[in-house]
């Protein structure tokens, strides 16, 4: 082989190592702007819109009467809480799809998001809990149904985990019906809006609790990507490649129920967010997990779907989660129906 064939042949395969990374460089990009583009029209838009001068002046500390309110205590911690909210379920989803190499392994599937509304309605019901105190009881509930549930399942292998999951999503789920029947109606109403899933009760001190969390979370979701990477190829290969897997998933499952435990306490279990992330962040980067990617998609879902609720019926703010719900049904059933098909074609 000649010089120049030599140096052709390496231009060439430094170029095919080197695009992937530009797809990804370019998916990355495109989505960031994609979100920011929608976090922006969450505040600038709507029945109530904001000139750009107008929202940096009041970001300065001017107050435009009325504008200020809307804006600055409404509006803005609306699409905060909207983007960390969206981020956080979707690197949640992400992590326990790829850690146990299921797309129905979501947190709203298997049972840890249900955890955390059962726990935080029993405290609101109950002991009349609210804020913090709500967050707290979120938290400790969604933990709990994923140490069960995981303990049921040693052995089992990723589909028994998602099958105890979904036994144990619907006992919580009939634990809220339970407790809504025995709560005020007042009571029972704002519970029933949590449910769901909504931003309308944003405010800074959830916007600033979530950022904080994720924040602290963000660092052991790096350590444990790589680790994640392993396991998605099969736990005897990743033991092979010298990873300590019940160390590596102990880790994965603590930060990934964190992760959907600390959104669901802020703004309730917004449906299917967490379950769609991640295939999707997925396709985008040609068949790899990507945990950035699907915060980004994530976050994406749940500001778009924001902006839906917000302005398709006049005059009314639906619930984010209604939209969520609606959009993540169809995609369910496609999963499942697609599942049926391989299974009877094998």
């Amino acid at each position: 082989m000649s010089t120049v064939q030599k140096a052709v042949t390496g231009a060439w395969v430094r170029g095919q190592r080197t695009a992937p990374r530009r797809r990804r460089a370019f998916t990355f990009l495109t989505l960031g702007v994609l979100v920011f583009g929608l976090l922006a029209s969450n505040i600038l838009l709507g029945s109530y819109t904001v000139t750009i001068p107008d929202f940096f002046a009041m970001l300065g500390g001017r107050t435009i009467p009325g504008a200020s309110f809307i804006v600055m205590e409404n509006k803005l911690p609306q699409a905060l809480l909207g983007l960390l909210a969206g981020a956080s379920f979707g690197m949640a989803g992400a992590m326990f799809q790829s850690m146990l190499r299921n797309p129905l392994a979501s947190p709203d599937i298997i049972g840890i998001s249900y955890g955390a509304s059962a726990a935080a309605v029993a405290a609101m019901v109950l002991f009349g809990a609210s804020g913090a105190g709500v967050s707290a009881a979120a938290i400790v509930g969604a933990l709990l149904v994923a140490l069960l549930v995981t303990a049921l399942a040693r052995g089992r292998g990723g589909t028994g985990l998602i099958l105890i999951g979904i036994g144990a999503a619907a006992f919580m789920q009939a634990a809220v019906t339970f407790l809504l029947s025995r709560a005020e109606i007042n009571n029972a109403q704002d519970v029933m809006v949590w449910l769901t899933g909504s931003l309308n009760s944003a405010n800074w001190e959830r916007v600033s609790v979530l950022a904080v969390a994720i924040l602290v979370l963000v660092p052991f979701t790096a350590a444990g990507s790589r680790k994640l990477r392993g396991l998605s190829l099969g736990d005897d290969t990743a033991a092979g490649l010298g990873f300590n897997v019940p160390r590596a998933r102990l880790l994965l499952t603590l930060v990934g129920v964190l992760l959907a435990a600390f959104p669901t306490a802020a703004a309730g279990p917004i449906a299917f967010v967490a379950f769609l992330s991640g295939p999707i962040a997925k396709r985008l980067n040609r068949g790899v997990a990507s945990l950035p990617l699907a915060a980004l998609v994530g976050a994406a879902i749940v500001l778009a779907a924001n902006l839906a609720a917000v302005n398709a019926i006049p005059g009314t703010s639906l619930p984010v989660g209604v939209v969520t719900g609606a959009l993540g049904a169809p995609f369910l059933l496609w999963l499942l129906i697609s599942a049926n098909r391989a299974d009877q074609g094998s």
